[in-house]
This record gives structure tokens, C-alpha cells and sequence, in this order.
């Protein structure tokens, strides 16, 4: 079914073709039936915010299609992009369960289609399916375990081209922006590079002319190419020299 922003609406989770290994993805049948009955979805434009931080938790919105970056503010104003969230991810899961605020800001990066699951729903849904509520369990803990190497990151390593050489790194791994995989370390990969400067230096706890200083750094290294909106990663195993270093 064709929708506004060219999507393809995706209308019944027994029949997705993204049922892979996330959250509520690949659940037994009898659950996904179920899930179809208790979730309400919704296409949404570039920019839109599906929830703030500090608002009280409504539900959790499992991403079908598009990315969606989660960022934190501080009162003077300083954002800290925490993720870059993919098709498949369910955002506001821990706010939710715990009934506390949204520690976050979920913000579309591109138009995408979401489906939102009410607390009430979701918490009666775990209540029934007991793999639910297992699978559950385990995504918060990598949640916490993915938070724990954000601090690592920010806290721990002083230089921004080893923070930014991580960076490229874990999107090379990423098969949702990566178009092609690299047979080994040396061999060039491409990316779609769909973050501004400004969005790539709030990940890596930078400010934006030092990501542009970075990026002409890294270009004259070879380390990396910009052909529009396409990275090629010139070398894996040069950038991983960077971060071991």
C-alpha cells in the first residue's frame, strides 16, 4: 500500500518482510496476531517528534520504516544524540515499563511509519505472552549496556578523531545505511550519510567545525570519501588503527 513520503505502508506484521531478530519482530504467531490487534500506525514526515523528553510515557512506538535519532538536553541548551534508531527498534520502552518520564526526544531523521502501543497494552501484552515479556527484559539490558558504552565513549577517550573514527566504524557495521559490505578491512565500503554536521557532532560530543575538520582531515588521509550524499569508507582497518591507538 503506497502513502505519502513514498512509503510502502506496512499493514499487518504476519505478512512484513522486516521480520527479523528485534523486539517484537519475530514473535510466535499467536502473539503477532495480537500484536496487530493492540497497535495503531501512523506515517510520519522528516522532523516529526514522536515524543519529548520529560513528557510523561503514553506508550512505546516500534519504528516499521525510517531512522529516528534520540537526543538528551541539558539546560544550557547542549544536545547529546544517544542513537540513531533503525526500523525494527521499539523507542520509549524503558520509560514506559517504568512508568517514568521519556528520558529522551525521538525526532524522524527521515520519513517513516511507527506503530504506537499504548502502556496499558503493552504492559497486559507482556502479561500474556511470557516470551514477551523475556524479550523484553533483554533489550533493556542492552539498553543499558549500549548507555554504558556511550559514557565510555564521551567520558573516557579525549580525542574527537577517535571518537569519530568509532563512529564510522559502527555505521560500517550498520546494514541499514551501509550499501555494500567490505570482503575484508582494506576494501572501500559506501554509506548513506544522511546527518548533518551539527547532528554527527552532538553523537560524538564535538561541536560542528570540529566535525568539519574531521571530515577534510580524515579526506586527506584517505581514510574516507564524500561523493553527495554517499561516504565511502576508504579503509576499515585504518580507522580501527585510529581507535586502538
Amino acid at each position: 500500500m503506497r502513502a505519502p513520503y513514498g512509503l510502502n505502508i506496512l499493514d499487518n506484521c504476519l505478512t512484513c518482510p522486516l521480520r527479523e531478530e528485534h523486539l517484537f519482530c519475530n514473535l510466535p504467531v499467536p502473539a503477532v496476531q495480537k500484536l496487530n490487534e493492540i497497535r495503531s500506525n501512523a506515517t510520519y514526515p522528516k522532523s516529526a517528534m514522536l515524543f519529548i523528553e520529560g513528557q510523561q510515557p503514553r506508550g512505546v512506538f516500534v519504528l516499521c520504516t525510517g531512522r529516528a535519532k534520540l537526543s538528551t538536553s541539558s539546560t544550557e541548551g547542549k544536545t547529546v544524540i544517544t542513537k540513531i534508531s533503525t526500523a525494527g527498534d521499539v523507542l520509549g520502552l524503558s520509560a514506559t515499563v517504568s512508568n517514568r518520564p521519556y528520558e529522551v526526544t525521538a525526532e524522524m531523521i527521515e520519513p517513516g511509519q511507527a506503530s504506537f502501543i499504548t502502556r496499558d497494552a503493552l504492559l497486559h501484552f507482556m502479561r500474556e505472552y511470557g516470551e514477551v515479556a523475556v524479550r523484553v527484559a533483554e533489550q533493556l539490558s542492552r539498553n543499558y549496556y549500549a548507555a554504558y558504552e556511550g559514557i565510555r565513549t564521551l567520558g573516557l577517550t579525549n580525542s574527537p578523531s577517535e571518537r569519530f573514527a568509532k563512529l564510522l566504524l559502527e555505521w560500517s557495521k550498520d546494514s541499514s545505511i551501509s550499501s555494500n559490505h567490505a570482503a575484508n578491512d582494506s576494501e572501500p565500503q559506501q554509506l548513506k550519510l544522511t546527518l548533518t554536521h551539527e547532528e554527527i557532532a552532538e553523537i560524538i560530543g564535538t561541536t560542528r567545525e570540529t566535525v568539519s575538520r574531521l571530515f577534510s582531515q580524515f579526506k586527506k588521509k584517505q581514510l574516507l570519501q564524500l561523493k553527495g550524499a554517499t561516504l565511502i569508507i576508504r579503509s576499515r582497518a585504518a580507522l580501527e588503527k585510529i581507535v586502538n591507538s
